[in-house]
């Protein structure tokens, strides 16, 4: 198996607004290893939400080709990219998305269930997983019931709950204080080194930014390096 978790080359994509065109990335590449934590800092709208799309396979590059794990996708039908997204990638975003009516366990046992685990099974790891982000004892809470910090930290766990190879996350943080935006940070950065999964974090936030293995950039429509 190939060590570069996700690849972008020379991938391209539009949107058309009535008679203009609006290009967000042309001819864009970029490559996230094994193991690597990315950060994606860029002003709004430049495309962030975007290429963690083109990355986690929800919307198809107009040109070029995207490779995840060492496979290309650009041929794959819409059931084998479906199948591919729910094996190899997570996503956590800003807002945490957890089903209402179910707990936090449960919610996190969900994922794994439609892969075929075994519900016992399932809320076993759930659990351990909510241990290891450091909300084990919320686990029979509904999310309503939960802090802010700690429904992200379930979205993590769920995101991180069949083990993929890459975790796509879209402002992670963009709702938190500061003192809980370096938990949920965390959290992500436990969950990528153990299990040697890789991650694309999309985050305005400079200080987490600075934290990354590295830090990516949008401009005129391609990746750039970019310091902070």
């Amino acid at each position: 198996m190939s060590n570069l978790n996700l690849e972008l080359n020379g991938v391209s994509y539009a949107y058309e607004e009535g008679a203009k065109r609006l290009q967000i990335l042309k001819d864009a590449d970029l490559v996230v290893k094994q193991g690597e934590l990315v950060a994606l800092v860029a002003p709004s709208g430049a495309g962030k939400s975007t290429l963690l799309h083109l990355g986690g396979l929800l919307e198809r590059p107009q040109e070029g080709e995207v490779t995840i794990c060492g496979k290309a996708t650009s041929s794959l039908s819409d059931r084998e990219r479906t199948r591919m997204r729910r094996s190899t990638v997570g996503f956590v975003y800003q807002f945490h998305h957890l089903l209402p009516e179910f707990t936090a366990v449960e919610n996190v046992a969900i994922p794994q269930m439609i892969a075929g685990k075994s519900s016992r099974d399932a809320q076993r790891h759930a659990q351990s997983l909510l241990e290891a982000l450091g909300v084990g004892p919320r686990g029979s809470h509904r999310p309503s019931e939960l802090s802010g910090g700690e429904q992200q930290r379930v979205a993590i766990a769920r995101a991180a709950a069949n083990s993929p190879n890459l975790i796509l996350a879209d402002e992670p943080t963009g709702n938190l204080d500061p003192d809980t935006s370096n938990l949920v940070f965390d959290a992500l950065l436990v969950l990528i080194k153990e299990h040697k999964s890789s991650a694309l974090i999309a985050t305005h936030d400079h200080d987490l930014a600075r934290r990354a293995d590295r830090i990516v950039t949008l401009k005129n429509g391609k990746i750039s390096k970019m310091e902070l």
